[in-house]
């Protein structure tokens, strides 16, 4: 159990740092979900696995309108994923922007969003492994807590970051790019607004 709490905390940690040295939207996300699944199997290494399953599931709903919200600024910006050529699409998309946001918002761990209740979750009985056992290897617990305090907030610094980038600021992709920003199809939305 031990050996896969710290490869989960590891992992969440690892992969977070991965993700904020990305540009490309859909490469953040990526690195995203392998930090989630870090989360997970420090959950589960601690002994959590009701919280374990319970980020599984809201990470999915979270996770999935992030990832077809990223599909919906690709489609506006013609195919182009990277970040530094974007910029400034909060006025042209709004429904993509507000439920990118949202979704954020829950995958930072920010109160009242799913992710906050499930993240909370893990980092309380991470602690409480290490309050619970006398076995010698409390501090370890302790130092797992310590890097799952941390991949959060590597979490919402890259999504935050990811958000900025995209949807903040001044345009910084081509004329043409610019000519053909538009919000995306009810048939693309409406799943975003519905998770």
């Amino acid at each position: 159990m031990l050996v896969v709490a710290i490869v989960g905390g590891l992992t969440a940690v690892y992969a977070a740092i991965i993700g904020v040295a990305q540009n490309d939207i859909k490469k953040v996300l990526a690195y995203s979900t392998v930090s989630q699944l870090g989360y997970m199997f420090l959950a589960a290494g601690a002994g959590a696995y009701a919280a374990a399953i319970f980020h599984v599931f809201t990470h999915a709903f979270f996770k999935a309108c992030l990832f077809l919200g990223s599909g919906s600024v690709i489609h506006a910006m013609g195919g182009e994923q990277d970040m530094r050529k974007m910029g400034g699409l909060k006025k042209h998309m709004p429904t993509t922007y507000w439920t990118f946001l949202v979704a954020t918002l829950a995958l930072a761990g920010i109160p009242i969003f799913a992710g906050f209740f499930s993240k909370d979750e893990i980092l309380a009985k991470a602690f409480g492994a290490g309050v619970g056992n006398l076995g010698g290897y409390a501090n370890v617990y302790y130092v797992l807590w310590g890097l799952g305090v941390a991949g959060a907030f590597l979490t919402a610094f890259y999504m935050f970051r990811a958000v900025y980038m995209t949807f903040h600021g001044e345009f910084r992709g081509t004329e043409e790019q610019a000519h053909h920003l538009h919000e995306s199809p009810a048939s693309m939305t409406v799943p975003l607004v519905l998770l």
